[in-house]
């Protein structure tokens, strides 16, 4: 069954902030075996000219799986089968670093659904900000639905 066209252009909007701690940082850098000293000393970021260690620039693929049930891919009227599902690809686009004490907001989009030969490709933008509404980064990610595209004219079935 394809995938709910009437969904491009509907907004999610998480219900609850993400606060970035120095801990979570850490972990995280350690996770993808960075050692950066500004993700782990404060003195070393601010001798980057930041006011607290920041995060790596990936840090923020955390917000995807913390706010996993409160975006599309959950909205059973997407008609989303996630058995289907593989990733398609991932962007990020920076507005400044990510810092500890920050508190963000997600709001995420569903950009895009097209037809990919038998398959499908849905695309969401999720604009992460502060609690005090400054940008932080714009996350761009594509998901490919197998073989769930309609019924293409001409198309030998």
């Amino acid at each position: 069954m394809p995938i709910n066209r009437d969904f491009i252009g509907r907004e999610y909007v998480a219900d609850e902030t993400y606060e970035v701690s120095r801990e979570l940082i850490r972990r995280f850098a350690d996770a993808i075996g960075d050692a950066q000293p500004a993700y782990r000393d404060v003195e070393a970021a601010k001798a980057l000219g930041h006011p607290d260690v920041i995060a790596p620039p990936t840090f923020l693929t955390v917000l995807g799986f913390r706010f996993a049930g409160a975006g599309p891919l959950a909205d059973p009227s997407l008609g989303l089968n996630y058995a289907l599902v593989v990733h398609g690809e991932q962007r990020f686009v920076h507005h400044r670093p990510v810092r500890a004490g920050d508190v963000l907001t997600v709001t995420t989009t569903v950009d895009d659904i097209r037809d990919a030969g038998r398959n499908e490709t849905l695309t969401t933008k999720t604009a992460v900000s502060t609690t005090e509404g400054e940008p932080v980064a714009d996350l761009y990610s594509t998901i490919v639905s197998r073989g769930t595209a309609g019924a293409q004219e001409g198309a030998n079935a």
